[in-house]
């Protein structure tokens, strides 16, 4: 349990990578016993609703007991980083710094690259370097999933800094030219209501959101 009751408390952060036991399940394993870990900051169980932890932890993996993870993030929140001083989070290391030189290791040894609601945020320019080390890092096979904000069909980056939202099909045109294969997509997050022209950071936890799973071949 403690490999992976962390989750939802990371999922502030921009990038969290697993290695090591991991494993996913078709059949929707029963997380709420990690879920309601008292350790979880309140803020962030009072977003369980919108963010459906349950679900998207079903869709893409868990850490098995001998995992390690990886949080990265280029200008890091010292709250964040003063939770994994904890024993209970030994097996999360932090290697923050710029994305473009994302410092994960290049071997192809990780099994998993999820980024959090914060794909938009990464500069365009910065994000081809950035896909491009992911690459290096996920063994074959391994899934890169990324989560964000639905931005109006055609819009490719128009909306990144006025509406915190990004085009799905620009993410997945970038994330397919490092060399990865859109293997999966979530419906848990979709709300066909929502009218994709308001700002998410103002009107919280209305927007329609894409969880997308790429493969590395």
């Amino acid at each position: 349990m403690r490999a992976f009751s962390w989750y939802y408390q990371a999922s502030l952060l921009v990038i969290v990578v697993w290695f090591g036991g991991c494993a996913a399940s078709s059949s929707a394993p029963d997380y709420s016993a990690a879920l309601k870990n008292p350790d979880r900051p309140q803020a962030e169980v009072e977003l369980d609703a919108t963010r459906k932890p349950q679900e998207v932890l079903a869709f893409s993996a868990v850490v098995g007991p001998q995992g390690i993870v990886y949080t990265v993030n280029p200008n890091s929140r010292d709250e964040i980083n003063q939770r994994w001083k904890s024993p209970k989070y030994a097996n999360v290391k932090i290697a923050d710094g710029p994305f473009d030189q994302l410092a994960l290791p290049q071997d192809g040894s990780l099994d998993l690259v999820l980024i959090h609601l914060n794909y938009h945020d990464v500069v365009p320019e910065t994000r081809a370097p950035m896909n491009k080390r992911i690459y290096a890092a996920l063994k074959r096979g391994g899934t890169y999933a990324i989560v964000d904000h639905s931005a109006k069909d055609g819009t490719g980056n128009e909306a990144n800094k006025t509406l915190h939202r990004i085009d799905k099909a620009q993410v997945i045109k970038e994330v397919s030219q490092a060399g990865f294969k859109l293997e999966n997509e979530g419906n848990m997050l979709r709300k066909p209501q929502d009218t994709r022209d308001f700002n998410v950071n103002k009107e919280r936890n209305k927007d329609d959101r894409f969880v997308l799973a790429f493969q590395k071949p």
